[in-house]
């Protein structure tokens, strides 16, 4: 299965390594906007094209799994590209899945194409979690909590304040309201019950650190809503104690069985990364081997996590799921 990365950065980095874990993908090469010359890929043996000649190679790829932003990227890129290619992205906008899962439906069905969007571990394993959960517990009661970890979009906020170098921000989730949860007694938690930002900020030199931290704490849509902490350090201390990209979070349905609601049941499942790239990345190479095992048997157009069959995502044949995994 040869596997395309469309887009290099981080999450296109990860892609890369979690194709040499495979066995049954191999790399085709990396497609860039930059210059193919000015990007510096992980291993020496792979290819750069520049982005504009996608087209042409249409025919020798299996999947190209797009590694674009949400905001901006994505929106275009993914049914721009479904057309000609089967595809996975890791549009994470939950809102907006409806509108993209259209757009990229239309595409795909257009060009007799398999696309899988929004694959990750939110949305992507999260949301089979949650849907199992459902399923299993219609009477019960869906918590998610996200961290302890680094968000890239609002650390970049952060970093395009006035006066800020660089910074780093952490979601935290409240342990209280987490430790309610999990004993089953169903809370009603506001946003900033269930989770807090603790900022990690370098100034510029001279730079004026109170009206820096009252913009973070007063940005709407990213801290206003939270109990925000802000923390000034150097750059040294940032790159010595801040430099990966650790994530993780929780998924918890409460909910109760029986004549009268007696028996009580909590389902929970989690996850502690060490580089959310690199596991995304995993995620999106598992999801490309089912698009095209899914191709291969006609079915096309858009689809998400939900529609994807898990015996599909394994590299291991069926009978060896059933023999080692049921």
């Amino acid at each position: 299965m040869k596997i395309a990365i469309y887009g290099y950065g981080n999450l296109g980095r990860g892609v890369e390594l979690a194709v040499t874990q495979n066995p049954d993908t191999e790399l085709f090469g990396v497609f860039t906007r930059r210059a193919p010359e000015a990007v510096t890929t992980v291993l020496d043996t792979t290819k750069v094209y520049p982005a504009a000649d996608i087209a042409k190679y249409k025919n020798d790829i299996d999947v190209l799994v797009i590694c674009g932003g949400s905001a901006t990227d994505l929106p275009k890129m993914t049914p721009a590209l479904a057309a000609d290619f089967n595809v996975i992205d890791s549009f994470d906008t939950h809102a907006d899945i409806p509108r993209h899962y259209a757009a990229v439906d239309a595409a795909a069905k257009q060009g007799g194409r398999t696309a899988i969007i929004s694959v990750g571990w939110d949305p992507g394993m999260f949301s089979l979690n949650r849907l199992y959960a459902n399923a299993i517990l219609p009477d019960g009661k869906d918590y998610t909590f996200w961290g302890k970890g680094v968000s890239q979009g609002h650390s970049d906020a952060i970093r395009r304040i006035e006066g800020v170098a660089d910074a780093r921000q952490y979601t935290c989730p409240v342990q209280a309201a987490l430790d309610s949860v999990r004993a089953g007694e169903n809370p009603d938690l506001t946003t900033r019950e269930k989770h807090t930002r603790l900022c990690y900020v370098v100034a510029k030199e001279g730079a004026d650190k109170a009206r820096i931290e009252r913009e973070i704490k007063t940005m709407p849509k990213y801290f206003s809503d939270y109990d925000t902490t802000v923390n000034f350090i150097s750059q040294e201390e940032l790159d010595r104690d801040h430099k990966g990209i650790p994530h993780g979070g929780f998924v918890i349905r409460t909910g109760q069985t029986g004549v009268s609601g007696e028996h009580k049941h909590v389902i929970e499942y989690s996850l502690k990364l060490d580089s959310n790239p690199e596991f995304t990345a995993s995620v999106l190479i598992a999801f490309a081997r089912a698009a095209y095992r899914m191709n291969t048997r006609g079915e096309t157009g858009c689809k998400t996590a939900f529609d994807v069959a898990p015996v599909d995502l394994c590299a291991m044949n069926r009978d060896e799921i059933i023999a080692h995994m049921l």
